[in-house]
């Protein structure tokens, strides 16, 4: 009786567990090919590292199962080691979701960041508050962490991500006095302020995620099922981007969701009613025009 009490004791626990898991599930890659070092295995204690920072922390308090968790890549390209510990990097970061009733998985946000400097040494523990800047490269990967949470949460539910990117803003808002590059409202246009300033500062975006929920929900989602309705809803939802993109043009957010979904978009309208491919494309051109010669395949056949 003891026994079978401990082992219906111990599967719920491990239930518990399940559906009270991690949110993400993050690939990290670090390149430091171009640095000229002989001490090499940092580069691998760096990687196992923020891959566990990411993966290992609970970052909200929603139930996730093993299955939900977002998927997503970090790609760090090291690019200088000024000093020994000291850092410049490039990074690539990557959100992937899924889609209802197929193996298909979209990229969700394909973002460069530019302005990766960060201080790591040998068995450095990784220490995060997110009401205090503790050190730029846990504020770093604290803060796409959020914005991942962000973008698929508002790709499931309309907004659904603000409060996620509350998290990032209050992080933004705190690194901005430490000095290091790409939190500052007066550098460069393309870096975390920015980022966040469109997902959440400026409510002149909201249709802009609006939009997201619209594409994959409605859209993305369906495609398998009814394809010609789910090109009309996409159509409808570049052009609500559009028309935010006439009043603001050139935002970090809707530069980032076109690098993620210009290939899916092609391959999407490579088929169906000729008038609407000449729509897309028409819709395509406003809002991407340094990539006319791709987007002319929608409308080639």
């Amino acid at each position: 009786m003891l026994k079978s009490s401990f082992t219906i004791i111990a599967g719920l626990l491990l239930i518990q567990s399940a559906v009270r898991s991690q949110e993400l599930d993050f690939t990290v890659s670090i390149n430091a090919d171009i640095v000229q070092t002989t001490e090499r295995a940092i580069f691998d204690e760096m990687q196992t590292a923020f891959q566990r920072f990411l993966n290992d922390k609970k970052w909200t308090n929603d139930r996730f199962t093993n299955r939900e968790k977002i998927k997503g890549n970090l790609i760090l390209t090291i690019q200088d080691q000024p000093s020994i510990g000291r850092f410049v990097a490039n990074a690539q970061i990557q959100v992937v979701r899924p889609t209802y009733g197929s193996s298909y998985e979209t990229i969700l946000f394909n973002f460069a960041d530019r302005d990766w400097e960060f201080q790591f040494t040998t068995s450095q523990p990784l220490i995060f508050n997110e009401n205090n800047f503790s050190s730029n490269i846990t504020s770093l990967l604290a803060f796409y962490a959020y914005i991942t949470l962000g973008l698929d949460y508002d790709s499931f539910s309309p907004l659904g991500g603000t409060p996620h990117y509350e998290k990032a803003l209050l992080i933004v808002n705190n690194a901005q006095n430490s000095g290091a590059t790409g939190w500052g409202q007066f550098q460069n246009r393309r870096n975390r302020y920015w980022l966040i300033e469109n997902l959440r500062i400026n409510s002149q975006y909201e249709p802009v995620r609006q939009a997201l929920y619209n594409y994959h929900i409605k859209g993305l989602d369906s495609f398998l099922q009814t394809p010609d309705d789910t090109r009309a809803i996409i159509l409808q939802s570049l052009k609500e981007i559009q028309a935010v993109n006439r009043l603001l043009p050139n935002a970090i957010l809707i530069i980032a969701f076109l690098d993620a979904k210009n290939d899916e978009i092609i391959n999407i309208f490579s088929k169906g009613p000729l008038d609407i491919r000449r729509n897309v494309y028409n819709e395509l051109l406003k809002l991407d025009p340094t990539r006319r010669s791709k987007y002319q395949k929608i409308v080639q056949n």
